[in-house]
């Protein structure tokens, strides 16, 4: 490759909260449709799909913004950087972890 590399986001919580949102989607909308309960275990599953995501990000199971350094780009390598907050990070700001924008990653990218 020419070292270039395309840093998708995939990861625990990026899926889990994909899969959770999917599920609440599908049945928010057999609850429009007509089954009554469908549309508020739905929109329970998408807020849930929301809290899991973002606790599982802030647990270090996500990423930050921009490319991971070549130790973080697993599905299944945690992220070492999360717990002081990423950078330009909205739910790590959100969480009282936020860092101003170009501080230091300590950690990203070391292979830890």
């Amino acid at each position: 490759m020419s070292g270039q590399h395309h840093d998708e986001g995939h990861t625990v919580a990026g899926w889990t909260g994909t899969a959770l949102g999917t599920i609440g989607t599908v049945v928010t909308g057999l609850g429009v449709i007509g089954w009554r309960p469908g549309l508020w275990v739905g929109l329970g599953l998408v807020v849930l799909a929301v809290l899991a995501a973002w606790g599982l990000h802030l647990a270090g199971w996500g990423k930050g913004p921009g490319v991971r350094g070549p130790g973080q780009r697993g599905i299944g390598v945690r992220d070492v950087s999360a717990r002081e907050g990423h950078a330009d990070c909205l739910g790590c700001r959100l969480a009282g972890r936020g860092r101003h924008p170009g501080a230091s990653h300590s950690g990203l990218g070391s292979g830890r």
